[in-house]
């Protein structure tokens, strides 16, 4: 098993969040374990190559 950071936040009765590594997939869920079922299928999809153009984030050293 593999952890998978993500951001999330509760607006009103929704939670809202995206994997951090991805942070152009905004998906939202009515409980918190709801939200983290469809990040888990977001993260299925970016990287089995499903999803086409995939953006993600990530960090450069430089000097």
């Amino acid at each position: 098993m593999k952890n998978i950071a993500y951001i999330s936040w509760q607006d009103g009765e929704m939670w809202l969040g995206y994997l951090e590594e991805y942070p152009d997939y905004l998906t939202q869920g009515e409980s918190l374990a709801d939200l983290e079922e469809h990040l888990r299928d977001i993260y299925q999809d970016v990287t089995s190559g499903k999803t086409p153009h995939v953006r993600r984030r990530a960090e450069l050293s430089v000097a």
